[in-house]
């Protein structure tokens, strides 16, 4: 009689942004399948995607786009520049921020406030009123201002830094929602080693990353007439130096709509056609969840009839 026992769960591991508390893990915190997994804090994002490459995690989190600064110069470059990666989840998280201090301090008594240079930029006209003698320490991140007036290592009263900070360690809550932008939202990925895009939902978005073949008047223009033409909105713009000389640029392109999408594939094959270096990042489900708007002569359907009829053609059909 062969005993019958069930398998252990396969544990995955995720990588992010750390150490506790951080925005990354906040937006970590919003993937139903990573719950109960191991999470890796990791110091940089192109050690978040080495994890990856190596087999070290299963996916990474990484900030790729905020509402106030504009896209992230690093995460841009790092997927332009690693082959083998796939985006295969976006997650929206509030850019909201407290001010902390260690225990039984108060606000009052704040004349030097920590803060990455970043959230002290955001949070500057709340400071202006609220502690407007201040003096400003600069911290390498909204964590290390915290840990480092709780261990004396940066001289300040009070830091600035993200909510979820206040779960992890003994801190002091003196103000909330300091941040001047209600509005700021910073957007992340789950970014995965290469494999299949999850199949469309109607709500979804394609990533890319584009080389334009060469400087001349109205190379962008034919780069967008690829998706303009076929009814495909994009709703992310942005070029990055390519490096290797002055002039010579590479452009991140969020669409919307999924490869599997009869437009998406063929705006993709003139892109291809087009460029002389495309990077799919992948399609993905977008985290508004919001449908695809487009009008009905860019539906499947009529790629597919106006394929069928260049086929008749070809192959001597007749006519209907």
């Amino acid at each position: 009689m062969n005993a019958v026992t069930d398998a252990a769960p396969i544990r995955r591991t995720y990588s992010y942004l750390g150490p506790a508390g951080t925005f990354t893990e906040a937006a970590l915190e919003q993937v139903p399948e990573a719950r109960g997994h191991d999470w890796r804090p990791v110091h940089n994002v192109g050690e978040a995607l080495s994890d990856v490459l190596s087999g070290r995690s299963d996916a990474a989190m990484i900030a790729i786009e905020n509402s106030v600064e504009g896209g992230v110069t690093t995460t841009l470059d790092a997927l332009a520049t690693l082959p083998g990666l796939r985006i295969v989840g976006e997650y929206l998280v509030k850019v909201d921020f407290v001010l902390v201090a260690p225990p039984g301090t108060r606000i009052e008594d704040v004349r030097v406030i920590a803060a990455h240079p970043v959230a002290y930029a955001q949070c500057y006209g709340w400071l202006g009123e609220h502690i407007p003698n201040h003096q400003h320490v600069p911290a390498a991140s909204n964590v290390a201002s915290a840990l480092g007036i709780l261990d004396g290592s940066l001289p300040a009263d009070a830091a600035i830094a993200a909510p979820g900070i206040v779960q992890h360690h003994d801190l002091e809550l003196l103000a909330d929602d300091i941040g001047d932008n209600d509005n700021a939202v910073t957007r992340f990925v789950l970014v995965a080693r290469t494999t299949a895009p999850a199949p469309p939902t109607g709500a979804d978005k394609t990533s890319l990353i584009v080389e334009l073949p060469e400087d001349h008047a109205g190379a962008l223009l034919e780069l967008l007439e690829q998706f303009s033409t076929r009814g495909i909105n994009l709703s992310l713009l942005q070029s990055r130096p390519i490096g290797d000389e002055l002039g010579r640029y590479r452009f991140v392109l969020d669409a919307d709509g999924h490869i599997q999408d009869e437009r998406m594939a063929d705006a993709l094959l003139g892109i291809r056609r087009f460029s002389p270096r495309v990077v799919y990042l992948g399609s993905y489900p977008r985290a508004d969840r919001r449908i695809v708007q487009y009008p009905e002569r860019y539906a499947d359907d009529v790629f597919v009839e106006a394929r069928d009829w260049i086929r008749g053609l070809i192959a001597g059909e007749p006519e209907a």
